[in-house]
């Protein structure tokens, strides 16, 4: 069992560059993976996204991608030949007509204030498919990292709904108990109650007690509990699967919430009551537990 919190992260640091891998999962009705990458690598994001879903059946998981850092002796001098081969015929071309004197050499064009035209100091940055590898490794290593941490809390969720299904099979199993007994005492008073309201009206005995077990037996819940038993026993079945289960598991708590409800519903017994209360109340907290589930 997994749930679907969980928290992943990997780094590497070198040449004066820093990448980072972060995924977060929370609880999420559907699967939903959000990725944030650097602008220069948004066509990494296919290959990204696949191997973010691959083996997710639930949850929302939010991927961030940060590179940081410029390496070291990466910046390059770029210059213009053309234009600045321009620039001095253009000067010395003007040098001829006007008959003036003096040398046009490099520090002429140095102490222009258009220089920067013509030579640029540039920042060279790594190609982003040269970093694609290495960032496959890291997503790599934080996805196991979120993966381990989605199973610990899966164990201890599945930990606690064990113990709370194997309440309700206690709670189960008392309901059957009460129920045996209360049937036989439900149609006796209700053969009593008979015989006061017909007190002096011509009316079989034999006919009397058939009409209060039947009354009573509308009140049977035996055929409620055997289908509670036979839901809890595939509740445990689910609780041992190591796969998804959140999904199957949740309608299996409404159909055991829904059995509760009914015999509740048809026994006035206050015994009956507060076991249905009780076990009602097991089946709550297991919906709770069971949002969290993959």
């Amino acid at each position: 069992m997994r749930s679907m919190t969980g928290f992943g992260q990997a780094v590497w640091e070198g040449d004066g560059v820093r990448l980072a891998v972060e995924v977060r999962g929370v609880n999420h009705r559907f699967l939903d993976v959000r990725l944030a990458l650097p602008r220069d690598c948004q066509s990494w994001e296919p290959e990204l996204r696949r191997m973010v879903t691959d083996g997710l059946e639930r949850g929302k998981v939010d991927v961030s991608i940060n590179r940081t850092g410029t390496a070291v002796g990466a910046r390059a001098v770029e210059i213009d030949e053309q234009l600045a081969r321009s620039v001095l015929e253009a000067w010395r071309k003007l040098q001829k007509q006007l008959d003036l004197p003096g040398e046009i050499d490099i520090g002429f064009l140095q102490a222009m204030p258009s220089r920067g035209d013509f030579v640029r100091l540039t920042e060279q940055r790594a190609e982003p498919v040269d970093e694609l590898p290495r960032v496959r490794k890291l997503l790599e290593k934080a996805l196991r990292e979120f993966d381990a941490a989605r199973r610990r809390e899966g164990a201890a969720l599945q930990r606690d709904m064990k113990t709370r299904q194997a309440n309700l099979v206690a709670i189960s199993k008392a309901l059957a108990g009460r129920s045996r007994e209360i049937v036989p005492q439900m149609a006796e008073r209700l053969a009593n109650r008979l015989r006061k309201l017909l007190e002096g009206r011509q009316l079989e005995e034999g006919r009397l007690l058939q009409e209060a077990a039947i009354l009573a037996e509308r009140c049977d819940v035996h055929e409620e509990i055997v289908r509670l038993d036979s839901h809890l026993k595939r509740l445990a079945g689910l609780l041992a699967e190591k796969g998804s289960v959140g999904k199957p598991v949740d309608f299996l708590l409404q159909e055991i919430h829904r059995e509760l409800n009914t015999v509740a519903s048809k026994s006035s017994d206050v015994e009956v009551t507060r076991l249905t209360l009780e076990g009602r109340a097991e089946v709550e907290k297991l919906r709770e537990q069971v949002q969290n589930v993959e």
